[in-house]
């Protein structure tokens, strides 16, 4: 089939490349997010997918909006057979979605109808879910609630930040899209419609939601930390400047001693306590610092007796 890939973030090149790869179909262009300042210089950047289809030697598109009446024109002259998508982050119209013959089939991180929006791995982790995946549904005008192609399952490991869960999801993923899109073209794949039990929404984590409530219990504490980790990073605040937990905690079960927020210093070790047992940090992020051990920033920083996080 010829397609039209459309996806941003560098989660979504693994899909990419596996299409690339593909003898079965031909991708004629790229659509994704326009460049975007990033770095201390706030320079304008391309898109992972940008970079990833320039260096292939495909074309770009890069529309404000799908919706634009010369990128419309453009996707038609390609005459796409379909296009695969995977976070393009993106509404997509009708007038877009009309024209490739076999729609656009999206890659989405859950097992769908579960966490549909736009941060599945995230909740998926700070639920607790022992299991999580990745389907290829059918896009249609609801949020993610377009008939499925196809399914992986993959478990979440205890130590599992985010980050490293999406990796592991966007490389069997690919391998997905591309088996999805084989059977599409053979005829042998058909879309099955969501059953309409089982629905849970996954919105966009806001710095806010990754502050750190200490009276909470340690495990849970534990998933918004891994939960959030590499971004937007859960975080608290020590004499009265954000405090960044940039790697995953490491719960105490034997100990319950301190208050929740109250530090207790190691010669290797920084431990706090919870709404529960005591956890002990692994690496920690100072306001305008890089990461580093909780034990190198406490020796830093001199804490005091009776000294708090979260004030």
């Amino acid at each position: 089939m010829r397609l039209v890939f459309a996806g941003t973030p560098e989660v979504a090149v693994p899909a990419l490349d596996a299409l690339l790869a593909s003898d079965r179909h031909e991708v004629v262009a790229v659509v994704t997010r326009p460049d975007a300042p990033a770095g201390r210089g706030r320079k304008l950047v391309a898109s992972p997918v940008a970079q990833r289809a320039e260096e292939a030697g495909i074309e770009v598109l890069k529309p404000a909006k799908p919706s634009d009446p010369d990128f419309l024109a453009r996707l038609a002259e390609l005459a796409p057979d379909c296009c695969p998508v995977v976070a393009y982050g993106a509404l997509l119209r009708p007038g877009a979605l009309e024209i490739p013959r076999h729609g656009w089939v999206n890659l989405h991180f859950s097992l769908l109808p579960a966490w549909r929006g736009a941060a599945p791995v995230q909740h998926a982790v700070l639920a607790g879910d022992e299991v999580t995946g990745a389907s290829t549904f059918l896009i249609e005008q609801g949020l993610d609630s377009g008939p499925v192609f196809g399914i992986l399952t993959e478990e979440i490991r205890p130590t599992d930040t985010s980050g490293e869960l999406l990796t592991r999801l966007s490389e069997a993923g690919a391998r997905l899209l591309t088996a999805t899109m084989d059977g599409i073209e053979d005829g042998a794949l058909h879309a099955v419609p969501q059953p309409a039990d089982g629905v849970t929404l996954a919105p966009k984590i806001n710095v806010e939601d990754a502050r750190i409530e200490w009276s909470h219990p340690a495990l849970r504490i534990d998933r918004l930390v891994r939960g959030c980790a590499p971004a937007p990073g859960a975080w608290t605040t020590f004499r009265g400047e954000r405090l960044k937990l940039s790697g995953p905690v490491r719960l105490v079960t034997d100990s319950s001693e301190l208050a929740p927020g109250a530090l207790a210093v190691g010669k290797n070790s920084v431990r706090v306590g919870t709404g529960s047992h005591e956890i002990e940090l692994g690496e920690v992020q100072p306001q305008g610092k890089k990461p580093m051990r909780a034990a190198d920033w406490a020796r830093g920083v001199r804490i005091e007796s009776g000294e708090q996080l979260g004030l």
